[in-house]
């Protein structure tokens, strides 16, 4: 392959949050059978007081008791689920639950993440618990090109504070862009239908964000991902960010996990009802490989296994997670991981 140089520069615009980056272009390895793996954490929070965010639970003296011991424990958890079954370490990593940059650094250099040259796409949210969205990538595959943060906020609620949804666009071998959504929408607390407004407004930030990318490029590849706190038939899902399911021939984005949530599987339980709450959304060239990317339906897994589940006294299983109430259990999350292979 050939190797092209120019001359590198940054790019910072504080308006909107955008960072730009461009460099040496170097000769970028395959992406070929390469895993991106979406994944909410489960409050990866470091043991350090952050004054601005409220962390008081997870501080050594919190009455959740998180210390530098269960702290080390969790990234040993993560690590293991991020990667499970996959034989290369992943291209691309969304995070959803996690604190700050520093958290990031310390997954990216934690076990066998660590032989990998990942760099970090990430920004600060509004979330009064700290709680933001972050991106590792593997840098020997993917240029970071640009990201930027999409602010998540509703005029009739002015204090309303929530994630912002991290976009980043990337070059991956071969010179193709892709664009990636890191997606954590507002929770269900205070039901479902109440905060209902609360996820249509973020699909509608994300689909605003989207409609600009396909109309600059019909056959743009675009993947959102991450804990979207709703369903595929959900109205902000299926409405409103517009996913369809994978025979919908008509639509521009498809939800891989549309089919699975049907039929009463899940990346999450609650009450003993599991639902698909993260998803892998692409467009429609990546589905029909039109624009030098492919995925396939069965491309797109929800992370099923035995050690990553805890097996409750009726016989039904949940996700492992670290905390259940103040009490510690030291698993892994209160989600399952999910992947697609690219290819």
């Amino acid at each position: 392959m050939k190797k092209i140089i120019f001359f590198s520069f940054a790019l910072f615009i504080s308006s909107v949050g955008v960072y730009a980056q461009k460099g040496p272009k170097s000769s970028l390895k395959t992406f070929h059978k390469r895993a991106i793996v979406s994944y909410n954490v489960e409050n990866l929070f470091d043991t350090i007081d952050n004054p601005n965010v409220i962390d008081e639970e997870f501080l050594p003296s919190g009455k959740l008791k998180w210390n530098s011991e269960r702290y080390n424990t969790k990234l040993d958890r993560l690590v293991e689920a991020i990667t499970m079954n996959l034989t290369e370490n992943p291209i691309v990593i969304g995070l959803v639950e996690i604190e700050n940059k520093g958290v990031l650094t310390d997954l990216k250099n934690h076990g066998r993440l660590a032989k990998t040259n990942y760099g970090i796409a990430h920004k600060d949210s509004p979330d009064a618990r700290g709680i933001d969205c972050g991106l590792l990538y593997d840098q020997s595959c993917f240029k970071l090109i640009s990201m930027e943060n999409l602010t998540v906020s509703i005029d009739s609620i002015p204090d309303f504070k929530t994630r912002d949804v991290l976009y980043v666009k990337g070059q991956l071998q071969g010179g193709k862009i892709i664009h990636l959504f890191v997606n954590h929408w507002p929770s269900r607390r205070g039901g479902e239908g109440e905060s209902e407004i609360r996820r249509i407004q973020a699909a509608t930030v994300a689909r605003a964000k989207v409609d600009e990318i396909l109309k600059a490029d019909p056959k743009a590849n675009i993947v959102l991902m991450g804990d979207f706190n709703d369903h595929p038939d959900n109205k902000s899902i299926h409405d409103v960010l517009k996913a369809k399911e994978v025979t919908d021939k008509t639509a521009d984005l498809v939800d891989l996990f549309a089919d699975d949530h049907k039929a009463g599987k899940g990346t999450h339980s609650f009450k003993g009802q599991w639902g698909v709450l993260d998803h892998f959304i692409i467009s429609s060239a990546i589905y029909k490989g039109t624009n030098g990317i492919k995925l396939e339906p069965n491309d797109g897994i929800i992370v099923y296994e035995e050690k990553l589940l805890f097996t409750q006294k009726d016989g039904s299983k949940k996700p492992s997670t670290t905390y259940g109430g103040s009490n510690y259990y030291g698993g892994y999350s209160d989600h399952l991981p999910i992947q697609i292979i690219l290819k």
